[in-house]
């Protein structure tokens, strides 16, 4: 991500030869042609996740996409990297950031893509009824420390009152920071299959170096912690590594980078505490 960052242009503002309504053809055109600088960089293709038009912009339109992107690192190394973009749009003038000069918010940190209706996914259903009134999409990382703190908190919130809430689950092992985190989440999917929840949450509360990767140790430990039953060879399999590559792809889908990202309602909640003012009688408290 930083890496891709740099390849990017640092021009905060440039002429396009856009429309005054643009289209989401002329916005992939100049990202390829005039966002990527670096000629080590090959834009292979854009996703344009959602573009929102907010009434506090004044007519500026906000586009959230995903590069996707080849890195030529030597003759005959080439990484692919996929890099979440937001872009703002007005009268043929493009921004990579939006600041407003008299508050100071920053609409890059501020604003993120709605969520689409497939993140609501019976299959990550955690917790709570389905047909609840109130929707939380929750992207973590069980070495997290501040996954560690806040979910289980929402996970017992939603269990308390599930017909108030309902809670689907998505998986976003940060490995460069926590490489244990690969093989610990394919342990709570397995869990998860099980309809164990709780075990799942649990796991939150392993103790390990972060930066343990040998599956017999991390698996013995569970096994111990936390009484599993776990085989190397389910943590190994097929099939839990592509349930994994699914919470992953819709974690890009939804330009989820980090850790716990939390949504109410298909909104973005960047104080991960909105949910609380939804608990029944929570509202009336002072």
């Amino acid at each position: 991500m930083s890496l891709m960052s740099k390849l990017l242009s640092t021009t905060l503002i440039a002429t396009l030869s856009l429309s005054a309504t643009s289209n989401e053809a002329e916005v992939e055109a100049f990202i390829k042609n005039h966002l990527v600088k670096a000629p080590r960089v090959k834009v292979t293709d854009i996703d344009i996740i959602n573009k929102q038009s907010p009434e506090e912009l004044k007519g500026w339109d906000v586009y959230f996409v995903n590069i996707h992107a080849e890195i030529k690192q030597s003759p005959t190394v080439t990484d692919k990297v996929d890099v979440p973009e937001t872009i703002f749009i007005k009268d043929g003038m493009a921004a990579n950031t939006l600041i407003d000069i008299k508050t100071g918010k920053d609409y890059h940190k501020l604003l993120k893509p709605d969520l689409k209706p497939e993140i609501y996914n019976d299959k990550h259903l955690f917790a709570g009824n389905k047909d609840a009134k109130h929707k939380i999409v929750v992207f973590s990382d069980p070495q997290c420390p501040f996954c560690q703190e806040k979910v289980p908190e929402i996970y017992q919130a939603v269990k308390e009152h599930p017909e108030t809430f309902a809670m689907y689950y998505y998986h976003l092992p940060l490995l460069k920071i926590h490489p244990v985190s690969d093989i610990i989440v394919r342990a709570m999917l397995i869990e998860q299959e099980r309809k164990n929840f709780d075990k799942v949450i649990d796991m939150y509360t392993l103790d390990i170096d972060p930066s343990e990767t040998n599956l017999t140790t991390v698996v013995e430990k569970l096994n111990k912690q936390f009484s599993l039953n776990l085989t190397e060879k389910e943590i190994d399999s097929e099939s839990i590594a592509k349930e994994l590559e699914f919470d992953k792809d819709m974690a890009t889908k939804s330009m989820v980078t980090g850790t716990p990202t939390v949504y109410v309602d298909g909104k973005w909640d960047m104080s991960r505490n909105e949910y609380k003012a939804l608990i029944p009688g929570e509202s009336n408290k002072k």
